[in-house]
């Protein structure tokens, strides 16, 4: 089974993100960008990657130390962005601003994940939710990231649950299952 850990948006947000999606999607007649389901939009802080069934418990027992004290995270969006970069975009996304609180979650999922044989993602931690991947073979047109309009920049919101997902992939693009959920709550 694929693995990751993320937080949960609230519905109001996504509402605002899944608007910017289809605005977007108008704009792009091309159909060069592959936009995330609005169901599936959340902030990922570690993928496992393939995972055999058995190692389930280690990585939920991890993933509870991880919490333990961890209250709700205020975040706030902050520009639309690309990587690798936005001259040639490949993955579509919404920065945040986070305080401390996000990075130390980061840090202990990270440390945690070492301890129970994951490595680390290698990259400094760049907080941040996939909106769309321009497909295999396209290009976006010069400048087409500085014209997207931020949706709704510099709204606040909390995330107040951490959600390790199954990523199941069909022939409509990945589906998440949660496998369990923990509320941030100290």
């Amino acid at each position: 089974m694929r693995l990751f850990v993320a937080l949960l948006l609230e519905p109001g947000l996504l509402d605002s993100l899944a608007s910017f999606q289809r605005r977007q999607q108008k704009a792009d007649t091309s159909g060069s960008v592959r936009w995330v389901h609005p169901e599936g939009i959340h902030l990922t802080l570690k993928f496992y990657g393939e995972v055999m069934p058995e190692r389930l418990d280690v990585i939920e027992e991890g993933l509870r130390y991880a919490v333990a004290g961890a209250r709700p995270i205020p975040l706030r969006l902050t520009q639309v962005g690309a990587f690798p970069t936005s001259t040639r975009p490949r993955v579509l996304w919404v920065g945040l601003e986070a305080p401390p609180a996000l990075e130390l979650l980061y840090d202990r999922l990270e440390r945690r994940g070492i301890e129970i044989g994951f490595p680390p993602e290698g990259a400094p931690y760049s907080p941040h939710v996939t909106l769309g991947r321009v497909r295999e073979g396209h290009r976006l047109p010069p400048g087409a990231i500085d014209r997207y309009e931020m949706p709704n920049e510099g709204t606040a919101f909390l995330a107040e649950e951490l959600v390790l997902y199954e990523s199941v992939l069909t022939s409509d693009g990945p589906r998440y299952q949660s496998r369990l959920v923990l509320p941030l709550e100290a």
